[in-house]
């Protein structure tokens, strides 16, 4: 990624240090501090993605990847919250105009948005009506919209992935969120019992994934022309990179402190702590020319305007699920080399490596599916309908 596009990042690194102050306290809550939430807000952080014609600053979409992997270095599960509430308002925009005009008015917009179509909606006059149980609301505890995937029922009893648009008093918040890591997401469920969403706030899940939304005819640019699935995975693919990154300045400063009391000298000395330090570095540079090369082929192709096809999708797909595993192993290997002090509660390695195993387990980055997906794509095999890609 350029640097240009790091350079319009609003991230400063005061505010990354503050984020790892605040992680034991972002644990404890369950959620984001109110601090954290005020301080990306006035930053307008979650502008980025924002269309120029409602306040916001249109960056090019990969602007949001640089500043979400830096704040990792504070707080993997503040950085995963707040990139997701920036991808959101990019979400938005991909809706049509009235919906833009309603929601935008809420400011700064905070929009969970449980994709899984685990909810089901029935045609009616203007709408649909919608119930269902929805987890991995991320964030749902500042939030102030919500968006939601559904199988909506129309006609001869065939069912159209669709994605709604609700504001977040139409749902009730279920407090599950008691996990080993990633708590300051507040992922909690969230339930709608038979509610009414008009149809300008509904929008065609297969729109989305390809590009072609409502929202991309609206604005100008090509910022709205990434298909969602792509622009989701490597955002969330990030806090992944960015903690992976900061494990290796913490296992480096360790080394020079480190004694080894039965062996009688510094870790730092001994040639395998070097030699582990140097793995993890190219690793990881490995893996950021492998996100600027997936960034940077999925650029040329939109901002040609032409459409981003099934196989480049399914390789962007898997770049990123490769990005978390790599990131996860690279973390385990320095953590596991630190010693057993590393595995006090208070430390911020054992945190890394707790919120990056939860990370590796969201859907999208299945490494088996996401490698069997490219491949077959690769190879002009036919993939399931409802495969995400």
């Amino acid at each position: 990624m350029s640097s240009t596009v790091a350079a319009e990042a609003p991230v400063s690194p005061e505010f990354v240090a503050r984020l790892s102050e605040r992680a034991g306290e972002a644990e404890r809550l369950r959620r984001l501090p109110a601090a954290t939430l005020a301080e990306a807000t006035a930053s307008r952080f979650f502008d980025l993605l924002v269309p120029t014609r409602f306040g916001g600053a249109q960056a090019p979409f990969p602007a949001i990847l640089d500043p979400v992997r830096r704040m990792a270095h504070g707080c993997a599960s503040s950085a995963w919250t707040l990139g997701f509430y920036a991808l959101h308002n990019w979400m938005l925009a991909l809706f049509g105009e009235q919906a833009q005009q309603e929601a935008f008015l809420t400011r700064p917009f905070l929009a969970p948005a449980p994709l899984a179509p685990t909810g089901r909606g029935v045609d009616c006059d203007g709408g649909m009506r919608l119930t269902g149980r929805w987890s991995w609301a991320t964030g749902v505890m500042h939030g102030n919209w919500i968006m939601v995937g559904a199988l909506c029922e129309s006609g001869a009893g065939s069912l159209r992935p669709m994605l709604a648009l609700l504001p977040i008093d139409a749902v009730r918040i279920e407090d599950v969120w008691h996990t080993d890591g990633m708590r300051a997401t507040g992922s909690n469920d969230v339930v709608i019992e038979d509610v009414f969403v008009p149809a300008h706030r509904l929008v065609a899940v297969s729109d989305i994934y390809t590009g072609a939304s409502p929202g991309a005819a609206v604005h100008d640019g090509h910022t709205y022309r990434w298909p969602m699935v792509p622009a989701l995975a490597l955002l969330a693919a990030m806090p992944a990179l960015g903690s992976a990154e900061r494990a290796a300045e913490i296992y480096a400063d360790r080394l020079s402190q480190r004694y080894l009391a039965y062996e009688g000298v510094l870790q730092k000395d001994k040639p395998m702590a070097a030699i582990r330090l140097g793995e993890a570095s190219v690793r990881l540079r490995a893996l950021r020319a492998l996100l600027s090369e997936t960034v940077d082929d999925i650029e040329e192709i939109v901002s040609a305007g032409d459409p981003v096809s099934r196989a480049v999708r399914g390789q962007a797909r898997l770049a990123a699920a490769h990005i978390v595993a790599e990131s996860r192993a690279v973390i385990g290997d320095l953590l596991a080399s630190s010693g057993a002090s590393a595995h006090f509660v208070d430390h911020p390695l054992q945190r890394i490596k707790r919120d990056v195993d939860v990370i590796a387990g969201h859907v999208v980055f299945d490494y088996d599916t996401s490698r069997e997906l490219a491949g077959a794509l690769s190879l002009g095999i036919a993939i399931p309908r409802t495969a995400m890609v």
